[in-house]
Parts: C-alpha cells; structure tokens; sequence
C-alpha cells in the first residue's frame, strides 16, 4: 500500500524562464498546484530563475549563463570555472552543443547528494542529463518529457538554408543522444499527451511501460473570458518563438498577408519576441506586415488574459507540438482558436468545427482559408470559444495535472520500497 501522507519534493528545472517557454510556465503552475494539495517543494534551478508560490523555497543552481538574453553565445572567462560543472559546461560548449543540461544535472546531483534524507522524489523537468543517474542511485527519480527533441532538431536541419548551418545545427542539439541515452534509463517518464508517447518511443527507443500520461493544465479562474473587453476586429493573437521554426510563424505571417491582400484589415499580437535581422524579422519586412504587428513580451498572465480578450481568433500555427499550453490557456479564455494538426495539436484541441478550427501544418493557403472560416462568421467564433473553455475546464487544469503526477511520484517510491526489500537497488 502506497503511504497518503504529504511529500518532499526535489523539483528541477534547468532553465525557467517566467513567462516565455513551457519549462517556467510548466514549473510554476505544478509546483504551485503541488503545494496547494499539502505537499512540501523546492525548486533546483539555473537561470533564468522562475517565479515561484511564496510558499515554496528557491534554490539556485546558477550555470555560467552562456545563453543569457543580452550576449547569446559568450565564452566564458577561466576565473569563472569553478567546479566541475562549470568545465563540463564549457567543453561542451566548445564543441558547439547546448550544453545546459548535462552541467545542470551534475550540479543537481551535487546538490542533493547531501540531502538524501530530506526528500522522497526528484521530480527531472526534462533535462536528462547523466547527472540525473547518479541522483537516482540514492533517490527515486521521476521525469516530464513534454516531447522528443529530435523532432526540433529534425525541422530545424530540414529548414537549415545551407550545409554549414545544418552542421553546426547537428552539434548544438548533440545533446539529445544524452536525453536518449538517460530516458531510457529513468523508472517513471510523464508525458503530456499520447502523440508525445508514440514519438518519443519511436525516436528515443524508451519502453512504453515505462510512461505514464498526464496531461499540462491550465488555470481557468486566471484564463476565463473577459466580456466587459471589446474585441478588435479582424485582430488575431498568437504565441511563439519566433524564428523557431517548429512553432511555424513563417506560415502564419504568410496567411496574414494573404488575408491582407483581400482587403481585410487583418492585425496581429505575437507573444513572443523577434531577432533584428532574424528570419521572421525579414519576412515581416519583405511582406511589408510592421505597421500591422506587434511583439509583446515579459507580460504577466493577467495581460495575457486582456489580450485574448481583445482579439478575435487565436492562432497556433505550429508545425509540431507536444502539447500545447498556448492552445489550451486560449481555449480558457473564450476566445475561438485556430490551430493545425501538428504533433498533438488535434489531440489536444479537440474536434474541427466544435471546439476549433484546424488545418494542415506548413500550409500557408490551409491556414488563411481556416482563418476566412472564422472571422466571417461570429457565430461559430463564439460557439467555438464556450465549447473550447468547456473543454479545458473538464480536461486541463493544474489541479489535475497535480494529483496525477503525485500519484506517479507514489507509484515510483513504492517500486523503489519494493526494489529495496529485494535488494535488487
């Protein structure tokens, strides 16, 4: 019998930027929702640190900020190189890998090897790096992989303009044989949707008995509709990375200005940020869309709700995605949704007409046709934003997301209880 009783949680996330990403979003909310059912937690993260519950305790495990926002790609100075962490951090830098996860890892287990009593479970936000075998030596470690890598680095080479980018684009994601190599080796990995599990078996080989899914939630009382906010005519919003080319921006400028070109006067809000000079930069410019498009960033959530709130149709475009949490917290909020079929878009969404409108990824033509399908008709854009809302309140909150996770972290402590008895740990 798995014991009810509150537990300590180790939760680790090695990067966790507040407001853009999943992996910050994703830590918030399920440590928040974690402490709300009586559990005790502390976070484990590099920078960018996220933004916690007052209730729950921040333990910073600072890298060498290689990646940081004002000078991408720094090497770092030799003072600087203080453990071992550090010099793993930097060589493989040098080899022109992300290099995060693997230096993340060793510091968490640096960091919680003298701390074995005071946890029942290590919750691993997808970093996977060799450190994390080592942690799972003297604690149970339990995993959220939200989907494979391999399918970004897959996109990203394919899009990659000439074969020196596509080599320096094979070295940067290196990292994601490690991922592989340690996933296949975790006892528990959460997925957040069944397309995520199908991928991640058939790129990273890791045993489908050993994935549980639970879905990523959303907070519905924070996302819900604001009617008392007049919505903008032929006003779209989406969210992304903009020269990700996973997320598929390209696809949605292209349909913009399309639509544009009709005479519709169509405007758009990216949460999100461009790089001067970047791919989506140029594109915006050769499609002549600047006076017609604004990137917000670094917002809170409560103006992310107002901004929903003022638009017409919410957009996701991506050609691939694990889950999804724009998706859903757009579905929250009332406002209709268009979104492709990509990765577990569909899954997620729910049914073409009912509670979205989808189309095809990588379809520029599919993606304004979706868009006319909306924005000439009121009525379905407004039976489509309650039945979207009802949906993700029924489905996708954080609460659940919470004791289903905790029930996989119950799950993973007694195999280890039972591993132990028979001295097979």
């Amino acid at each position: 019998m798995i014991e009810e009783r509150p537990l300590r949680l180790a939760y680790l996330s090695y990067r966790s930027k507040p407001t853009v990403g999943g992996q910050g979003i994703y830590t918030r909310h399920l440590t928040k929702a974690m402490v709300d059912l009586g559990h005790h937690v502390e976070v484990f993260s590099g920078q960018p640190y996220p933004v916690l519950d007052p209730r729950i305790e921040l333990t910073q495990l600072p890298s060498l900020d290689i990646f940081n926002d004002l000078y991408p790609g720094r090497f770092p100075a030799f003072w600087e190189l203080k453990s071992l962490p550090d010099l793993a951090e930097v060589l493989q830098f040098s080899t022109g890998a992300f290099s995060e996860p693997l230096a993340f890892s060793l510091r968490a287990w640096q960091a919680l090897k003298p701390r074995t009593f005071d946890f029942d479970i290590v919750h691993d936000n997808q970093s996977l790096g060799y450190g994390m075998l080592a942690i799972n030596r003297f604690l149970p470690v339990l995993t959220t992989l939200h989907h494979p890598i391999t399918v970004d680095r897959r996109l990203e080479v394919t899009a990659a303009p000439n074969w020196r980018k596509r080599i320096s684009l094979r070295r940067w994601y290196s990292f994601v044989e490690m991922q592989g190599r340690v996933a296949r080796r975790m006892p528990r990995i959460v997925v957040v949707s069944e397309n995520s599990i199908d991928d991640i078996h058939q790129d990273m080989g890791v045993d489908r008995e050993r994935m549980r899914l639970v879905h990523v939630g959303v907070d519905p009382d924070l996302f819900q509709p604001m009617p008392e906010v007049r919505r903008r005519p032929n006003h779209l919003i989406t969210t992304a990375s903009a020269d990700a080319e996973m997320k598929g921006l390209r696809y949605l400028l292209e349909a913009m200005a399309k639509l544009r070109a009709e005479g519709r006067e169509i405007t758009l809000t990216v949460i999100g940020r461009a790089k001067p000079g970047g791919p989506s930069d140029d594109l915006i410019t050769a499609l002549d869309l600047s006076p017609h498009l604004r990137f917000v960033t670094g917002v809170p959530d409560e103006r992310i709700v107002e901004l929903y709130a003022e638009s017409e149709v919410a957009v996701v475009p991506s050609l691939y995605e694990g889950f999804s949490l724009p998706a859903v917290e757009a579905m929250a909020s009332g406002t209709a949704l268009v979104a492709t079929t990509g990765g577990a878009l569909k899954e997620v969404t729910g049914t073409d007409g009912e509670t979205v409108l989808h189309c095809e990824p990588g379809d520029a033509d599919a993606l304004a046709a979706a868009l006319r399908r909306a924005l000439d008709d009121p009525k379905l854009r407004e039976e489509i934003g309650g039945a979207g809302r009802a949906r993700v309140s029924e489905l996708y909150t954080w609460r659940q997301t919470a004791i289903r996770t905790a029930e996989q972290y119950r799950e993973v402590i007694a195999a280890r209880r039972h591993a132990l008895d028979r001295g097979s740990v």
